[in-house]
């Protein structure tokens, strides 16, 4: 018999006042169903260039093949890929965070400590694979959409949690502050 190993999931919550680190908590990209289209796409092209390379009519070259299949393969599929490759969304222990864009860049931070509502939307096909929209709104800003997440009611959990946690801490950081903030005595009055 073995002794039991003690539970190391969750950090130790800091000392009040103390910096807490931040931690990433998941990064997630949108389901890559959407990428079936180009990948079918892919397999047509090469079965296609594989076909007819050496059996084209006279006035067309292998070359000119070639060149048609890379400008489909490039529209088609690689910048769709490159698309869905670029857009993620990260959670750590103080905010959420959305990145998008192949050549610029845009970035859209929702903190944990200011709270903010979720709201799950999922479709037929969603629910098939699993996956929903999360709006996060906190009724200043904009609402952030996480667009097709993966295991969305998980994430969902995740988020309420860290919601949760961050308004604890801010919390009892605010009382400990004022609880050990020390009023100086008035000057003697003249």
């Amino acid at each position: 018999m073995t002794s039991p190993i003690a539970y190391t999931g969750r950090p130790a919550t800091p000392a009040p006042g103390a910096p807490t680190p931040e931690r990433r908590i998941a990064r997630l990209r949108a389901q890559g169903r959407r990428l079936f289209w180009s990948a079918l796409v892919l397999i047509a092209v090469a079965g296609a260039v594989g076909y007819f390379t050496g059996n084209l009519p006279a006035p067309l070259q292998d070359w000119m093949l070639w060149a048609a299949a890379a400008v489909v393969v490039l529209f088609l599929v690689v910048l769709p890929y490159l698309r869905w490759l670029s857009h993620t969304y990260t959670v750590t222990t103080r905010r959420v965070v959305e990145q998008s864009g192949v050549f610029g860049r845009r970035r859209t931070e929702l903190l944990h400590a200011r709270g903010y509502t979720i709201t799950e939307r999922r479709g037929p096909i969603q629910r098939l694979w699993g996956a929903g929209t999360l709006v996060l709104s906190n009724g200043v800003d904009e609402p952030l959409r996480l667009v097709n997440v993966p295991a969305v009611r998980l994430v969902h959990e995740a988020l309420s949690d860290q919601v949760e946690v961050s308004q604890i801490l801010a919390h009892r950081d605010a009382r400990w502050d004022a609880a050990t903030t020390v009023i100086p005595d008035p000057p003697p009055l003249p």
